[in-house]
C-alpha cells in the first residue's frame, strides 16, 4: 500500500543530502558506504583542485556556519493573510512578512529556477541599519521568539556597530546564506541586482563572485544618486554615488540589457541623448542591426570562456546554422565556417562569442550573416526597435525622487527611511526581465520593487509578477509611521502596495488603450511554524530524541489551524506555488478544497478535517471527480487502515495520486 500512497514531506529539501545525491549520480566512484570520499574526489579532479595550504578566496569567521544555515531544512510554513490581501482570488503577486532566510527555503520547492530577476537593497552595514535577530542563524525558533509568536523572551533588535567586533563578518554571515538560496531560484538566464554603497562594496563583490562565480559577473552599475554630494563626516571627498552589482545564474544566457527608448530618454536624458538606427524587416518582424557577435574584450577568450569559443557553420542557401568547437576541419559540407576573431595582442587566442552554442542554434533568426571582403561576419538583430542598450552609469535619478514617489501616492514619505526611486527599479526590471517574468525582492523595505512592477505593467500591458519579502522590523516608538498606526516596516510596505494599486486602478479606468485587465492585487502571507504537531521540532535535536518525539505525538494538525492554513502548507511542501487557484467545495457531503490547473481541471482535491471520518462512499465521490491528486489528513481515517487501503485502490484504478499529511 505504501507504493500507492505518498506522504507529504515535513521539511523543505535537505540541501546537504541533495548535493551528495547529485555527486553520487555524477561521480559514483567518489561515493563509498553512502558517504562522499573527499580524497577520491580530489584524485579524480586532479589538477583542478586548489592547493589546500595556499588558495585564493574570501574567508571570514563564521563562514562555515553561515553556509550550514542555508543548507539546514526548515519545517516552517506560510500562513495566508486574507484580511491584508487585495484581490486574493485573481492576483499573482505575493507579499510575505517574515525572515527572508526561512522564506527563501520555503520558496525552493516550487520556485527553483523560475525567477527571472531579483533586486535587493540589503542593509548597507553603516552601523545603524543592520537590524536582524541577533542569532538569526538558528532559524525559525529565533524568528518566532523575536516576533513574539512564542513568548516575550529573546526579542532582540540590534545594530552592527564597528565597536562590537567582527563588523564585516557579521554582515557577511547574514548575506551569504541568503544569496546561496537566492541563486537556486534564478532561471538559467536570470539575473540579480544588489544595491550597496562603499561600506561593503568590496566584500559584496567578493561574496557574489563566491556564490555566483566570477564568470557570471555582468556589471557594476554606478548610480549617481546625489550630485550635490553627501556631508563629509571626517575627511575625503563628498560622496555622490552608490553601486548596483549585477550577476547572472549563467552569464552566457543572460543576454543584453535593453530598455525602451522613450523611457530612458525621459528618465536619464543625460546618458541617452538620441537613438540613431535603421529599421529593417524579415519574416519575424522589424529589427535593428547591432554589434558583431564576438566579445570585443580580449579578456574573454578560449582560456577564460572556453564554452563560448566555437565555430559557427552557416548555409547561405538554406540559412541553416550549426555549431562546433574550434577546429581546422570543415565539419559540415555546404556550410561556411565562421570562426571567432583572433586577438591581436600577441596571445594568438580567440575572442569569445557573446552567445552560447545553444542560443546561437535556437535563436539563429536573430543573427545576421553578412559576407564581406574580409570574410563572413555575424551580427545580432534587436527586435525591440524602440530601445537602447542600458549603460552602466545611471544619472538623472536622485535619492530625493524616492520620497516624491511616496508623496504622489498620498502617503507620508516620513514613514519610510531612504526609499529607492521607482524609476531606478523600473529601468532595471524592464531591461533585465520579460513582460511575464517573476521579480523577487527579499529585502523589500518600502516595497519600491512592487510599485515598479505594477507601474511597468500598466505602462506596457505586461503581466510581470512580484514576490516581496520583508521582516516585520518594529518601527521606532517616536517614528512618524508608528504615529500613523503602523507597527512594523512590513505594515508600511503593505500599505504602500495597496496605495499603488488604488492609484493604478484609478488611472487605468480613465484609459481607452488598455489591452486587458492588469494585476494590481497581492496575496499576503506571514511566516509561521508548521501546522502539524508531528513536524514541530528544531533541526538540531538528536536522532534518538527525534524518534521519541514522533512516537509521542498523534499524527494530527494543530487545533487552531484552518483548512486554508493546512492546505497552504501542504501545497508548498509538495511543490505548488503561492498563487494557485483554490476554492472551497462540497463533494459527497464533505467540505473540501479544490485546486484547479490552467485549463480549469481539478489538479488537487483536499479533505482536511481530521475530526470527521469520511465513509467509503464519500471517498468514492472524491475519486469520481477525477482530480490529478487527492490529499487526505492522516487522522481523518482515525486508524481505519481498511478505509485507507480502499481509498488507495480506488485512486489507483483511476490513475489518481493519493497523498497524506
Amino acid at each position: 500500500m505504501t507504493d500507492e500512497i505518498y506522504e507529504t514531506p515535513s521539511t523543505t529539501p535537505n540541501f546537504q543530502t541533495e548535493l551528495a545525491a547529485q555527486l553520487a549520480d555524477l561521480i559514483p566512484e567518489a561515493v563509498a558506504d553512502g558517504k562522499v570520499d573527499v580524497e577520491k574526489l580530489k584524485e579524480l579532479l586532479d589538477g583542478d583542485v586548489a592547493d589546500s595550504s595556499e588558495r585564493f578566496g574570501l574567508f571570514w569567521p563564521g563562514k562555515k556556519r553561515a553556509l550550514r544555515a542555508a543548507q539546514e531544512p526548515t519545517t516552517a510554513t506560510l500562513k495566508p493573510d486574507f484580511e491584508n490581501s487585495k484581490d486574493w482570488d485573481t492576483t499573482k503577486n505575493v507579499f510575505i512578512e517574515g525572515d527572508n532566510l526561512e522564506v527563501l527555503k520555503i520558496l525552493q520547492k516550487h520556485y527553483h529556477a523560475k525567477i527571472k530577476m531579483i533586486y535587493i537593497d540589503p542593509p548597507y552595514n553603516t552601523g545603524k541599519d543592520f537590524v536582524y535577530p541577533d542569532n538569526y542563524k538558528e532559524g525559525l525558533d529565533t524568528y518566532l521568539e523575536w516576533t513574539r509568536q512564542v513568548n516575550e523572551d529573546g526579542k532582540k533588535v540590534s545594530t552592527n556597530a564597528e565597536t562590537e567586533g567582527r563588523y564585516h563578518s557579521n554582515w557577511l554571515n547574514m548575506m551569504y546564506p541568503r544569496l546561496k538560496l537566492a541563486r537556486n531560484l534564478l532561471t538559467d538566464d536570470g539575473v540579480i541586482f544588489v544595491s550597496i554603497d562603499d561600506h561593503e562594496y568590496d566584500n559584496l563583490k567578493k561574496l557574489m563572485d563566491l556564490v555566483f562565480g566570477e564568470t557570471n559577473y555582468l556589471n557594476t552599475f554606478v548610480w549617481v544618486s546625489n550630485l550635490k554630494g553627501r556631508q563629509i563626516s571626517a575627511s575625503g571627498a563628498a560622496g555622490t554615488k552608490e553601486y548596483i552589482l549585477c550577476y547572472a545564474r549563467r552569464g552566457d544566457e543572460a543576454g543584453e540589457f535593453r530598455s525602451s527608448g522613450s523611457q530612458l530618454k525621459a528618465l536619464m536624458p543625460t546618458v541617452y541623448k538620441g537613438f540613431n538606427y535603421t529599421v529593417e524587416r524579415d519574416e519575424h518582424g522589424p529589427y535593428v542591426l547591432k554589434n558583431e557577435l564576438y566579445n570585443t574584450n580580449s579578456a574573454f577568450n578560449e582560456v577564460t570562456r572556453p564554452n563560448l569559443v566555437f565555430d559557427i557553420y552557416y548555409n547561405p542557401e538554406t540559412r541553416a546554422v550549426k555549431t562546433a568547437p574550434v577546429s581546422d576541419a570543415h565539419l559540415h559540407p555546404g556550410f561556411v565556417k565562421i570562426s571567432p576573431k583572433r586577438n591581436n595582442n600577441g596571445t594568438n587566442l580567440y575572442h569569445a562569442f557573446r552567445w552560447s552554442t545553444r542560443k546561437v542554434e535556437t535563436e539563429s533568426h536573430n543573427l545576421a550573416f553578412l559576407e564581406t571582403p574580409s570574410g563572413w561576419k555575424v551580427y545580432t538583430k534587436v527586435r525591440d526597435v524602440d530601445s537602447a542598450a542600458l549603460k552602466d552609469i545611471v544619472t538623472d535619478i536622485t535619492t530625493n525622487e524616492g520620497s516624491t514617489d511616496i508623496e504622489r501616492l498620498g502617503l507620508d514619505s516620513k514613514w519610510f527611511d531612504y526609499p529607492k526611486p521607482v524609476s531606478l527599479i523600473k529601468v532595471l526590471v524592464e531591461a533585465a526581465s520579460s513582460k511575464d517574468a517573476i521579480v523577487l525582492d527579499f529585502f523589500a523595505g518600502s516595497a519600491t520593487t512592487a510599485q515598479a512592477v505594477m507601474e511597468l505593467n500598466a505602462d506596457d500591458g505586461g503581466s510581470r509578477r512580484f514576490i516581496q519579502v520583508q521582516l516585520p522590523e518594529p518601527l521606532a516608538e517616536n517614528s512618524e509611521g508608528r504615529k500613523a498606526g503602523f507597527a512594523t516596516i512590513a505594515d508600511v510596505a503593505a500599505a504602500r502596495i495597496r496605495a499603488v494599486a488604488d492609484r493604478a486602478n484609478a488611472k487605468m479606468e480613465g484609459r481607452l488603450d488598455t489591452t486587458g485587465p492588469t494585476d494590481f492585487g497581492f496575496r499576503a502571507y506571514t511566516l509561521a511554524d508548521t501546522n502539524f504537531a508531528k513536524w514541530r521540532l528544531s533541526s538540531d535535536v538528536e536522532e534518538d530524541a527525534l524518534q521519541q518525539h514522533l512516537l509521542s505525538l498523534r499524527d494530527s494538525a494543530t487545533d487552531d489551524a484552518t483548512a486554508d492554513d493546512l492546505l497552504t502548507e501542504i501545497l508548498l511542501k509538495q511543490g505548488y506555488s503561492l498563487t494557485e487557484d483554490i476554492a472551497p467545495a462540497e463533494i459527497g457531503g464533505l467540505d473540501v478544497r479544490l485546486v484547479r490547473d490552467r485549463d480549469g481541471d481539478i489538479a488537487v482535491l483536499a479533505y482536511l478535517n481530521e475530526h470527521v471520518k469520511p465513509t467509503l462512499e464519500q471517498l468514492r465521490a472524491l475519486v469520481d471527480e477525477s482530480p490529478t491528486r487527492i490529499i487526505v489528513l492522516e487522522d481523518a481515517f482515525q486508524g481505519d487502515d481498511e478505509l485507507k487501503t480502499n481509498l488507495a485502490q480506488l485512486a489507483k484504478s483511476k490513475g489518481i495520486e493519493l497523498w497524506t499529511a
